[in-house]
């Protein structure tokens, strides 16, 4: 397939039309199948650690006014050697991708948007100097406002940066965000019309890590040029019902 043919269908799935070409009475959710889970389940025996209060850290960690963190936002590739308190995280976490409201096992309310609140992310953390954690890579559990401890690994920032097209600003990171996504949960409401609100939701996500970053004088950078491989390999991820989508390292910054 010659490339003008091959952009012109990447084209069409970002515009509209794609959702007038749908039989949404086809779609699981009309044909009354139970909705994906909105948490992946938690590995038999797992180790679950309880982090501070989310919208607590969250008012506590970042006091700046909103309007100057908006205007002070900028992509962040160099931090400096001091940790990420557990307070720090807990309010990223919460910024990202926190729970405010689930009304129904079907839905919940977060504080970022989502098509239909579906939220199909899942949230990785490769965390290498976080105070209170050990260093290696663990996975949101947003519903319980808990960490699940995947495996420790004294270089995982090292080996997120590896898995990010060697980027190696990354690996100078205090902690590392990978979301993955599980299209299922979308595709289930949505269908093909799934995968573009996939992507908007993605942006979502990133932008209020960047304003709780800044209003905490920490940094961060969306990262979208990765191995996709190497990414789920890493995240112990099948590439196909659940793979990376982004990746955002945070950490603090030298002060003005």
């Amino acid at each position: 397939m010659d490339s003008s043919k091959r952009l012109e269908e990447y084209r069409y799935f970002l515009k509209d039309t794609v959702r007038q070409t749908i039989d949404f009475t086809e779609t699981d959710q009309n044909l009354l199948k139970p909705a994906p889970p909105l948490q992946k389940p938690c590995r038999e025996g797992a180790v679950l650690l309880e982090l501070p209060p989310g919208y607590a850290s969250l008012q506590k960690q970042c006091s700046m006014p909103l309007g100057e963190a908006i205007a002070r936002r900028e992509s962040v590739r160099s931090y400096s050697a001091e940790s990420l308190s557990l307070e720090d995280l807990s309010a990223l976490l919460w910024a990202s991708q926190g729970i405010r409201f689930v009304p129904n096992d079907a839905c919940a309310l977060r504080t970022v948007p989502s098509a239909g609140a579906r939220h199909s992310f899942e949230t990785y953390i490769a965390a290498g100097n976080v105070d209170g954690l050990p260093p290696g890579l663990y996975r949101y559990l947003p519903l319980d406002h808990q960490l699940e401890q995947l495996f420790l690994d004294e270089s995982i920032t090292t080996k997120a940066a590896w898995a990010s097209m060697a980027q190696q600003f990354v690996a100078g990171a205090a902690a590392v965000f990978f979301w993955t996504t599980i299209p299922a949960r979308m595709e289930w409401r949505y269908g093909l019309a799934a995968h573009k609100v996939i992507a908007l939701d993605a942006g979502h996500v990133c932008q209020n890590l960047y304003l709780a970053c800044t209003a905490m004088g920490a940094g961060t950078c969306a990262i979208a040029a990765y191995d996709q491989d190497k990414c789920d390999r890493l995240l112990g991820v099948d590439g196909k019902e659940e793979f990376t989508i982004y990746i955002a390292p945070a950490g603090k910054i030298d002060g003005d």
